[in-house]
């Protein structure tokens, strides 16, 4: 049964190989469960391509289009002049784009580089952008406040940092998205930093096919061609949003306005209709 609000997913990674199997049925389910719009965000020049097909194909989908941390060693070196070539090609966000020093053998010098030009053509396009950070919380502030931002915003994509960095990041013009992941029972930390997490800076994200919510919640499984992995499907995002509601102690239907609000503001530039009130 369709909800009856609209759900705003921001970010996840439809494109991904692992969910072609399913592509069909998972864009018939989306409408179905009352998703509205979902970011898809590219990871490397590999994946550009079938973002942007995605684009094409359904209006439910933002595309996307930016270097992952994990693949800067992988680029081309025409790198800055493809990715132009896509944000051209149809409105778009940037991203997914970042620093991480938790995965092997990082460089650090060259993962910043990378995310700094892809944060000041944001800026310069004034084009949300969505961010990554893992082990880097207080390097990626520190870039934030000395380079140009979008002044349209940026999310911090399943936001893992510090409670205590909240307010400066939001001054800076963050947006925190919430994953299904944090259902987990030893994400406690993650959980207790969201409540902190000002109202009209909190969105909601599935991170499909990854961060899966706990078993227990998942309303639409899919299989997974590696034996004991799971997929997370994108339909999944009503359930992340009755996460949400209950980790902030209010209803869902009007956490799901708020959310609506905050993803229409940051991601402006599309022109979002407004749900009719209830």
């Amino acid at each position: 049964m369709q909800a009856a609000f609209k759900l705003f997913d921001a970010h996840n990674h439809l494109q991904d190989d692992r969910l072609a199997p399913h592509l069909d049925s998972v864009l018939a389910t989306l409408p179905r469960e009352g998703i509205a719009r979902m970011v898809v965000n590219g990871s490397c020049e590999d994946d550009w391509p079938a973002v942007l097909a995605l684009a094409h194909r359904s209006p439910l989908v933002i595309p996307s289009f930016g270097y992952h941390p994990w693949y800067v060693k992988e680029r081309s070196p025409n790198w800055q002049e493809s990715l132009v070539e896509f944000l051209d090609k149809v409105p778009a966000a940037v991203g997914e784009i970042g620093l991480d020093r938790w995965i092997k053998d990082f460089d650090s010098a060259d993962q910043e580089q990378v995310f700094i030009w892809q944060l000041r053509m944001a800026a310069e396009r004034t084009l949300p952008a969505s961010l990554h950070c893992l082990q880097a919380w207080g390097r990626l502030l520190d870039i934030l406040r000395s380079e140009p931002r979008p002044a349209c915003g940026f999310v911090l994509h399943s936001y893992g940092g510090p409670r205590e960095m909240i307010d400066q990041l939001a001054e800076l013009g963050a947006y925190f998205s919430l994953p299904g992941y944090f259902a987990h029972e030893r994400k406690v930390r993650q959980r207790d930093t969201f409540r902190h997490v000002p109202a009209e800076r909190l969105l909601i994200e599935t991170d499909a096919p990854d961060q899966s919510l706990p078993p227990e919640r998942v309303r639409y499984p899919l299989p997974s061609a590696e034996p004991g992995k799971v997929l997370n499907h994108p339909a999944n995002l009503g359930a992340v949003y009755e996460f949400a509601a209950e980790l902030l102690q209010e209803p869902v239907e009007q956490l799901a306005r708020r959310i609506e609000q905050n993803f229409r503001r940051i991601f402006a530039r599309w022109n979002l209709p407004e749900s009719d009130p209830q």
